[in-house]
């Protein structure tokens, strides 16, 4: 009996030894490994030696869920199941209980900075990009040295896509700041700056300078062949008659014999002038004024039949400009008066929802309110990614008063109560489910894969959002205090009309000015492009009956309420 416990008894002295030895290795291992950490670790510089921030802010980090994540209500990455009745069938959405915990929570989240705004890159890396790095120049409050339009992408900002989007713009050259921001221009109206300050890293990729606090690292952007430029946001204003005294006062003059419009619109976009006058073979480039407006618009015909009556005759100058019809287009160049955008002077007490189901729309019309007015537009949320883009009222807490109005896709009658006046958006059910799928599967500007639309996430998705389309619309109407129902296919087929409408809504005087700022650049970088779509039709005929009844419910309640129905389009009747 002694033999078989003294046995158990060394045994368990071994296994004791055992487990000590294992857990000795085990403390050694992860010292070892913390020390070759920090001998790695890349010694960060100091803050206080860099110059200050200027103009903007580094902006937070933004927020991303996965896959089918939903919108994040607060600056909190965390989401929690909604609760509710009738308003809010079948979906999932984050809920706040707490403004003033969240807002709170927004003060702290914002004043982060960003991870590693450090970082470095080599200088002498080789550049992979497509056009020709100029230098590095200052770019400050007194000192701009591009001064065109501007993009933000704090997470996938590369030196290409800058390009890209300034070649698109019409714009020569694409400087980068920050690592994050990108701004175009035909002219850079600054001194250069040590190479050495152009150092951040790129957002979205490695190994080209992406700029400094306060300097841009500048590219010139690929040439193309005269004639064959592409760009985008070139609009045909219209036929106008313009007398000889007027358009001799036109800062430029081209005389081409064989000008076309394209490249009155090259010569224009290269003086960074956002309109051009075209009657060949003349080409004036001018400012926006109340000489373009929609009143004076002439029968375009005029213009065809001054052209072909001056085509034999176009070899002086003195003879065409007698006839004083002529066309003019909107140049990608965005008029700076455009670009001026700010919070409200004085904080309002009355608080605008702009409303709508998610996909319907609602951050294209926040662009085209800003442009039409000047003034911000709010979130009832946090979306970094829209921050990051130029929607600076992300960041305000929504309650402010500082936003012309507040998105917002709530639909329970608690927090439609908390505003005193609504834009209702609406857009069809077929096209705001998709894009919306589109947005959960690929972001604001992206589009879902086909293997995506046949996964089981599509009929549960649209099970659940389908309900939530018709019984948004139908809380806003049943509890909202003064509303004005906008119809996302009715803004795109006369957007000055709706714009009309909405900035009286607003209680925002209109200027003809402005009202060109969102004719010329009624897309912005906002819309998500509709030339990829699933090469199937993702709707089943159950879907199909199912939406179709909720278009009929909310067209009726829309009728019930005094308001005009639903388009057309949005069934066959």
């Amino acid at each position: 009996m002694v033999a078989p416990l003294y046995k158990l008894h060394c045994l368990l002295k071994r296994a004791q030894m055992l487990l000590l030895c294992l857990g000795i290795a085990y403390l050694m291992a992860g010292s070892i490994l913390l020390l070759q950490r920090s001998s790695v670790r890349v010694a960060q510089p100091n803050l206080a030696s860099l110059p200050p921030l200027l103009s903007l802010a580094a902006p937070p980090t933004a927020l991303r869920t996965v896959g089918l994540g939903v919108r994040a209500r607060s600056r909190w990455a965390a989401v929690q199941a909604a609760s509710g009745g009738g308003a809010k069938i079948g979906r999932h959405w984050p809920a706040s209980r707490s403004l003033g915990v969240q807002h709170l929570h927004r003060r702290w989240f914002h004043s982060l900075l960003p991870e590693n705004p450090e970082q470095r890159v080599s200088l002498h890396r080789s550049s992979r990009q497509k056009g020709t790095y100029i230098g590095c120049f200052l770019h400050n409050a007194s000192d701009r040295a591009l001064g065109g339009t501007m993009l933000y992408d704090l997470r996938k900002m590369t030196s290409s896509l800058c390009q890209d989007t300034c070649s698109e713009s019409g714009y020569q050259f694409a400087g980068l700041e920050y690592g994050a921001e990108c701004h175009c221009g035909n002219r850079i109206s600054s001194p250069r700056a040590p190479e050495e300050d152009c150092s951040l890293v790129c957002r979205g990729e490695r190994g080209s300078p992406c700029g400094g606090v306060g300097r841009l690292s500048i590219y010139k952007v690929e040439e193309q062949l005269p004639g064959h430029r592409k760009f985008r946001n070139v609009h045909y204003r219209g036929c106008f008659k313009l007398v000889k005294n007027t358009i001799g006062t036109f800062p430029i003059y081209s005389f081409q014999p064989n000008l076309t419009s394209q490249s009155c619109i090259e010569t224009c976009t290269d003086k960074e002038l956002p309109l051009a006058v075209f009657k060949k073979p003349h080409c004036f480039c001018t400012w926006m004024s109340s000489l373009f407006s929609l009143n004076q618009q002439l029968d375009n015909q005029q213009c065809v039949d001054d052209t072909a009556m001056n085509h034999s005759t176009a070899s002086t100058p003195s003879v065409s400009i007698d006839n004083d019809h002529y066309q003019v287009y909107h140049t990608p160049v965005l008029d700076s008066r455009c670009k001026e955008r700010m919070f409200l002077p004085q904080r309002s007490s009355s608080l605008v929802a702009l409303s709508s189901f998610p996909g319907a729309g609602n951050t294209w019309v926040r662009h085209l309110i800003e442009l039409v007015t000047g003034y911000y537009t709010g979130s009832f949320y946090f979306d970094g990614t829209l921050y990051n883009r130029g929607f600076k009222g992300e960041k305000d807490y929504w309650k402010s008063g500082r936003s012309i109005c507040v998105k917002t896709h709530e639909s329970g009658q608690k927090e439609i109560e908390m505003f005193d006046s609504a834009i209702l958006l609406i857009r069809n059910p077929y096209r705001s489910l998709m894009a919306e799928f589109n947005r959960k599967c690929a972001g604001h500007l992206g589009h879902a894969t086909d293997a995506q639309w046949k996964s089981k996430e599509w009929p549960e998705f649209v099970s659940s959002y389908a309900p939530w389309w018709a019984s948004h619309t139908l809380s806003w109407l049943k509890f909202g205090r003064r509303l004005l129902v906008v119809h996302y296919e009715e803004l795109q087929q006369a957007l000055l009309p709706q714009l009309r409408l909405i900035t009286a809504f607003l209680n925002v005087t209109l200027t003809e000015e402005r009202l060109l700022c969102a004719q010329t650049n009624q897309d912005g970088h906002f819309k998500r492009s509709g030339a990829q779509r699933p090469s199937f039709d993702p709707y089943t005929p159950d879907m199909r009956q199912m939406i179709d009844s909720f278009i009929h419910t909310v067209d009726q309640a829309l009728q019930n309420r005094n308001v005009s129905g639903l388009p057309q389009e949005y069934l066959p009747r």
